[in-house]
């Protein structure tokens, strides 16, 4: 997991569900652990989004993200991707 993703999307989650960082750990359910009912997760999408200059996250992978760990791998990903393809470009 990266560290660095993992600070970020710690400090969006706990900014978004009000709840405190510490409580924000790479295993915590959205829903379970920090509370979040579905408004506040697709909220937390929308964030993840404007964050990391991410275009649209589809419904499908959307509903997959549930823990702060799917949400980082999730970001983690798209962001290498992004990578390759701007890599390809050049």
């Amino acid at each position: 997991m990266d560290d660095q993703i993992f600070a970020e999307v710690k400090k969006l989650v706990a900014q978004e569900l009000s709840v405190d960082e510490n409580e924000v750990t790479p295993q915590a359910s959205f829903v379970d652990d920090l509370g979040a009912d579905s408004l506040a997760q697709v909220e937390l999408i929308m964030a993840f989004e404007d964050k990391f200059n991410i275009e649209k996250i589809p419904d499908e992978d959307a509903d997959k993200i549930r823990t702060v760990e799917q949400a980082v791998t999730y970001i983690g990903d798209y962001l290498a991707q992004k990578g390759d393809d701007a890599a390809e470009a050049d």
